[in-house]
């Protein structure tokens, strides 16, 4: 994932009628009359960036084979693009608990419950899909994010802003000194007994603690996304406001560490990332070790002072967090002030609203292809090339039809459960 892919808000209040086939999912969700939805198409188009850059990481060449502007490319795409899908799931679990006020009572209860089931389909098609490709599908992860993001949908987008700044500060330190008492013993004990681990080898340990995205720190992101969630994006003030923060974020969280531990150690992160097969690199070895904090145990404690992809440190997650805000600003501003732009971009757009899809059925077309990805033998940028223009070109025919992409229909069609709901 990375790194969102994954899961969206598809449907709106029930007061709002259904848009129309071929629309964005989440231009069915509108505040009122006259506000302007640039901020929700801008929210697809970042979730399409999103996924272009997971293929970057999955199917370009690694890190330590790229230079110039490709290397630039390459490394911004690593650890930001599953990032940027997680905080965009936060946005997305506002779509279903209400944007700028909580859904509550009957309508409250029926959004608890959608979530809930979208966790566990999540969880299970993660599990399964890890039975194929390891412990890089981020899928599973976001089933835990959601489950433990239930107490907190109901937040103000302050108190969300406050939840979201202790976990940056206090998990990685926490996840850090847990990792460290786990020795291999007491994993494999502990793993003996995971019906997940057997199934997976991406068992409880992993989700929580010691996998590729663990939900000590990542529950940052998911946070920040709430936060966005409950903001006006349409506003001018919030919008300029988030900016100036993303940009304070991001030169602060990089600018310290790179003055703390030195910028050999940003690209040797990163270079770790690539070669041991954690998501800064696609492995089917579901044994590879990741970067984050479940390689805490073999690391010194001065790595906490580092901002590399995937570090998992309180810096990564900070800058991180800081891009990602950014990104979905400038998607928003860019469609709302660039109609030119906004009707180029629409095949573009259309991935965002489908990237569960694009996110799954990249990893099958891998398979189906053969194609090499995340490896050393990796050097030609001529595949990655191919699946975007591939995705593409998918998902505006598609959306000419349809009103959701195909994964996202059956995500959707298994959260109507939730309407029996009393």
């Amino acid at each position: 994932m990375t790194q969102t892919q994954p899961p969206q808000e598809t449907s709106g209040p029930p007061e709002n009628p259904p848009p129309p086939p071929g629309s964005s999912p989440e231009s069915a969700v509108r505040a009122s009359p006259g506000v302007s939805t640039a901020r929700l198409v801008g929210v697809d188009l970042a979730r399409a960036l999103a996924v272009f850059g997971m293929y970057v990481v999955h199917i370009g060449p690694p890190l330590s084979a790229t230079h110039g502007v490709a290397g630039w490319i390459r490394y911004i795409a690593e650890g930001h693009s599953s990032v940027l899908f997680a905080t965009l799931a936060g946005f997305s679990l506002m779509l279903i608990a209400g944007r700028h006020e909580p859904r509550t009572g009957l309508a409250g209860r029926q959004a608890k419950a959608r979530i809930a089931i979208r966790a566990v389909v999540l969880l299970a098609l993660g599990t399964v899909m890890a039975m194929e490709y390891g412990g890089v599908i981020i899928l599973g992860f976001y089933g835990v994010y959601f489950l433990l993001a239930l107490p907190l949908i109901r937040l103000s987008a302050r108190t969300l802003a406050i939840t979201a700044t202790a976990f940056a500060l206090v998990s990685p330190q926490l996840a850090f000194a847990l990792t460290s008492l786990l020795t291999p013993s007491v994993q494999q004990s502990i793993n003996a007994y995971d019906p997940l681990h057997h199934l997976s080898e991406v068992g409880v340990l992993d989700l929580l603690l010691t996998g590729f995205y663990p939900l000590l720190p990542w529950m940052s992101f998911v946070i920040a996304g709430m936060t966005l969630g409950r903001l006006d994006l349409s506003s001018g003030t919030v919008r300029r406001h988030l900016a100036a923060l993303g940009a304070a974020l991001t030169v602060t969280a990089y600018g310290m560490s790179l003055l703390l531990a030195g910028k050999d150690a940003l690209r040797s992160m990163a270079e770790d990332g690539s070669s041991s097969g954690g998501s800064g690199s696609m492995s089917f070895d579901s044994g590879s070790v990741p970067l984050d904090s479940g390689s805490f145990p073999d690391r010194p404690a001065s790595m906490l002072l580092t901002a590399g992809p995937h570090s998992g440190t309180t810096f990564d997650i900070i800058g991180s967090v800081g891009v990602a805000i950014l990104v979905i600003v400038g998607a928003t501003v860019a469609m709302d002030r660039l109609p030119r732009l906004r009707r180029l971009a629409k095949p573009v757009i259309a991935v965002g609203t489908m990237s569960l899809t694009a996110y799954v059925g990249h990893f099958l077309a891998q398979s189906v292809l053969s194609v090499p990805a995340g490896t050393s033998t990796q050097r030609s940028w001529v595949p990655l090339l191919m699946f975007i223009l591939g995705a593409t070109l998918f998902a505006p025919i598609w959306s000419r039809f349809f009103r959701r992409g195909p994964l996202e229909h059956l995500l959707n069609a298994a959260t109507k459960p939730a309407k029996h709901i009393r």
